[in-house]
C-alpha cells in the first residue's frame, strides 16, 4: 500500500515529465493540403494534446480567436461568382477555421502561431498550451511598410496612396455617421494623420472625406506639419452639406503638380468618382489618376441591383454601370489632356472576380493586386474572410511605369474596438476598416528602359533545394499552379538556399524580384 508521501512523489514526477518532455511525448500534426483543410481532419485527435508542425493563421480576432493553416479569402476574391470553384470555396470557408482558447494578449488577424502545442477539445475547437506568435504583428507594422514591395520592378520616384478614411468629418457631426463630436474627431484625426505621415506618399487619393474643402485642408495641413514637406489639395468646388462624403486629392507640391482641370463623373453616387492629371516636376511626365468610391453592397435593391445570392451583394448593377462610366470618362479625358497613362484606384466595393472589376480588366486594365501578389493580396477582412475591395488597376501604357504595389495592413487586421469611436489608444491602428493601397511609380517615356539590370542573378533547382545566387536584397516568392502563395522570403545573402524536401508533389512557379527585373523558374516536385 502506497503512502501519501509516495502518491505525492509520483504525482510530482508525472507533472515534471510533462513539463520537461512536452514535445517528444506528443503527436506531431502536419497538414497535408492547406488549401482544402477543414476541421474534420482533427477528429482522430479529439481529447489529445498535439503539436502543430505548420504555422497557423489568426483568421478572426472578434469575440475570441479563430485560426486555420491557411488565410481564409472571400470566395469572389478568388473565383467567379456561382462557378464550381466559388461553390467549393464557400464550403471550405465554412469549415476551414477552428476556435482557439487559452490565448494571452492581443493578436492581429494574419499573425501566425508557430510551433504550437494545443489540446483538441473538438473538431472545431483547440486550447492553446504553448507557442510563439510571428508575422504581421503590431511591431512589424510600426516598423513601416516593406518598401521593397513597391520597388519590385525598379526604384519608384513617386508614391501614390489610396485610402478610405471612414467618414472623415470636420463639420456637421452628430448625425450618426462619422465622428459624433469634436473630441471623437480629434481621435480620428490623430490616427489618420499618423498613418498617412508614416506612408509619406506624394499623392493621396482619398474616399469618405466630407464634402467641401475643410476636411482636405486639414489633412494637407497635418501632413505638412508631420512630414516637413508642403502638401495641398485639389479644390473640387463642393460645399459641406450635412455629413455627405466625397472623394478627393491631396498632394506634395514639391514633387507633383496638377495638369489641367479636375474632371468629375456623377454616374450613380455623386462626388465620388474623379479624374485628375498629375505631372511629375522632376521629369515633366504625366499620368491620369482616377479615384473612385462605388456604391456599397448593403441595402435592398431590385432588378439587377437585387442580391442574387452569388456573393456580389446588392447594387451590383449600379457598380457595373459605375465601372463602365470610368472607362467612358477616361476615353474623353485622355483626349482632353493628351496623355494615355491611367491609374484607377479606390474603394470599388467589389472583390477581384466580381462583375465591375472584370468589366475593367476585360477592357484592358491590369489588376495590380494580382499582377504583383496573385491570390495573397487583401485590404479588407469581413467575417474571417480577407479580400480586396480597395483596388489599383492600370492600362497597358502605365503598367511598365509601375514599380510595385501593396496593401498596408494597419486597419483590416485590427479589432474594431481600436477604431476612433471606440478607443483612444494613441496609435494609428484601425483609423478605418479598409487598408490603404500604395503604388510605386517611375514615370518615363515608353521608349526609355530601366537603368538597373540584373546580369548575374540566377536560381538553381535540384533535388530537395532551390538556390538563389547573387540577388542579395531581393525577394523570392513561390506559387502553386492555382496561384496561391506558398513561400515568401527576403534574400539576405549572396548564396541563399531554400529547403524543398518537405514540399508536396506538384508544380510550382518561383519568382525572383531583384533590381527592376523578375526572374521566373518552374519547379517540379516528382
Amino acid at each position: 500500500m502506497k503512502t501519501k508521501r509516495q502518491f505525492f512523489f509520483l504525482h510530482t514526477l508525472a507533472i515534471a515529465l510533462l513539463l520537461v518532455l512536452p514535445l517528444s511525448a506528443q503527436t506531431v500534426y502536419r497538414v497535408s493540403d492547406k488549401a482544402r483543410w477543414t476541421g474534420n481532419a482533427l477528429s482522430q485527435y479529439v481529447g489529445q494534446t498535439i503539436r502543430l508542425a505548420d504555422d497557423w493563421y489568426v483568421c478572426s480576432n472578434y469575440n475570441g480567436y479563430r485560426i486555420s493553416p491557411r488565410r481564409i479569402f472571400s470566395p469572389t476574391n478568388q473565383a467567379l461568382p456561382q462557378s464550381a470553384a466559388y461553390e467549393t470555396l464557400l464550403t471550405l470557408n465554412n469549415n476551414g477555421t477552428v476556435s482557439l482558447s487559452g490565448v494571452e494578449g492581443y493578436h492581429r488577424t494574419g499573425e501566425r502561431l508557430h510551433n504550437a502545442v494545443v489540446r483538441v477539445t473538438s473538431t472545431g475547437s483547440l486550447t492553446l498550451q504553448s507557442g510563439q506568435w510571428t508575422g504581421n504583428t503590431r511591431a512589424d507594422i510600426q516598423a513601416g511598410y516593406d518598401r521593397r514591395l513597391i520597388d519590385l520592378n525598379g526604384k519608384h520616384t513617386l508614391l501614390v496612396c489610396a485610402a478610405n478614411l471612414r467618414y472623415y468629418l470636420v463639420e456637421n457631426m452628430g448625425t450618426g455617421m462619422g465622428a459624433d463630436d469634436y473630441a471623437e474627431h480629434q481621435i480620428q484625426r490623430r490616427k489618420v494623420s499618423e498613418a498617412l505621415a508614416l506612408i509619406n506618399a506624394d499623392i493621396y487619393a482619398l474616399v469618405e472625406v466630407e464634402q467641401g474643402q475643410s476636411a482636405l485642408a486639414e489633412i494637407a495641413a497635418d501632413l505638412t506639419k508631420k512630414t516637413g514637406r508642403s502638401f495641398t489639395y485639389i479644390n473640387d468646388g463642393t460645399v459641406s452639406s450635412g455629413s455627405y462624403t466625397k472623394s478627393g486629392y491631396v498632394y506634395c507640391t514639391a514633387t507633383v503638380r496638377p495638369h489641367s482641370l479636375l474632371r468629375g463623373n456623377n454616374t450613380g453616387v455623386r462626388n465620388r468618382k474623379y479624374f485628375q492629371c498629375f505631372e511629375e516636376r522632376a521629369t515633366g511626365e504625366r499620368f491620369l489618376l482616377s479615384i473612385n468610391h462605388f456604391k456599397a453592397k448593403s441595402g435592398n435593391g431590385s432588378g439587377d441591383n437585387a442580391d442574387h445570392g452569388d456573393g456580389q451583394g446588392s447594387f451590383n448593377g449600379d457598380r457595373v454601370r459605375e465601372a463602365q462610366s470610368v472607362l467612358t470618362e477616361y476615353a474623353n479625358y485622355k483626349t482632353f489632356v493628351q496623355d494615355e497613362d491611367l491609374l484607377v484606384m479606390g474603394d470599388l466595393n467589389a472583390y477581384a472576380m466580381e462583375d465591375p472589376i472584370r468589366l475593367m480588366t476585360d477592357n484592358g486594365l491590369t489588376d495590380l493586386h494580382r499582377y504583383f501578389h496573385r491570390d495573397s493580396s487583401y485590404s479588407y477582412v469581413y467575417s474571417s474572410q480577407a479580400g480586396y475591395l480597395d483596388h489599383a488597376l492600370c492600362n497597358s501604357t502605365m503598367l511598365p511605369q509601375v514599380t510595385g504595389m501593396l496593401g498596408f495592413h494597419i486597419n483590416s487586421d485590427e479589432r474594431d474596438t481600436y477604431s476612433y469611436n471606440r478607443s483612444d489608444d494613441g496609435t494609428m491602428f484601425r483609423y478605418s476598416d479598409h487598408d490603404p493601397i500604395l503604388v510605386g511609380l517611375r514615370l518615363r517615356p515608353l521608349t526609355q528602359t530601366l537603368t538597373e539590370i540584373v546580369s548575374d542573378a540566377d536560381m538553381l533547382f535540384g533535388e530537395g533545394y532551390l538556390s538563389v545566387n547573387n540577388a542579395q536584397g531581393g525577394i523570392l516568392r513561390v506559387y502553386d499552379m492555382q496561384g496561391r502563395l506558398q513561400e515568401q522570403m527576403n534574400i539576405t545573402s549572396e548564396t541563399f538556399t531554400l529547403n524543398t524536401s518537405s514540399w508536396l508533389r506538384g508544380t510550382y512557379i518561383a519568382h525572383l524580384y531583384y533590381k527592376g527585373e523578375v526572374l521566373h523558374r518552374k519547379l517540379l516536385i516528382p
